[in-house]
């Protein structure tokens, strides 16, 4: 396994914890020589799990929409940023640089991720890992 496909939240969320476990992911990842692929953002949670990684010595490529780059949500401090035209080829680009993939804390956004891949997995699209970080009960039932 060489890079592993991070999905986490543009903010920072409800908890300080999720900040903490993003940057300790990120670090974790970058100690084990595994790249992190994400989705390419300066802000929240990635920003801290592109930053961690980076601190450490990690590569860490991220894959934002050109409209986001327009916006300046792009970090520019990370090893490799891939412009795509729209969201679909983000989460196909993200899927193809990945061995494996996880999601951290988030919104609406990383669900949607998460779930899509899992569907992948399920009907045999692909054959990696995913799975779910359960930061603070975050994935916990209500």
């Amino acid at each position: 396994m060489a890079r592993i496909c991070v999905y986490c939240g543009s903010s920072f969320g409800a908890s300080p914890e999720y900040a903490s476990v993003a940057k300790a992911f990120g670090s974790a990842c970058a100690r084990r020589n595994l790249g992190v692929v994400y989705g390419g953002g300066n802000v929240g949670l990635m920003g801290a799990l592109a930053d961690s990684a980076i601190a450490a010595g990690g590569e860490v490529i991220g894959v934002i929409p050109r409209f986001m780059i327009d916006k300046e949500l792009a970090h520019n401090g990370i090893t490799d940023l891939i412009a795509v035209d729209s969201m679909h080829e983000r989460k196909y680009r993200m899927a193809q640089l990945a061995d494996a993939f996880v999601a951290l804390p988030g919104g609406i956004g990383t669900l949607e991720e998460v779930i899509e891949v899992f569907t992948w997995l399920q009907i045999g699209l692909h054959l990696k890992p995913v799975g779910l970080l359960n930061a603070n009960g975050f994935y916990d039932p209500c």
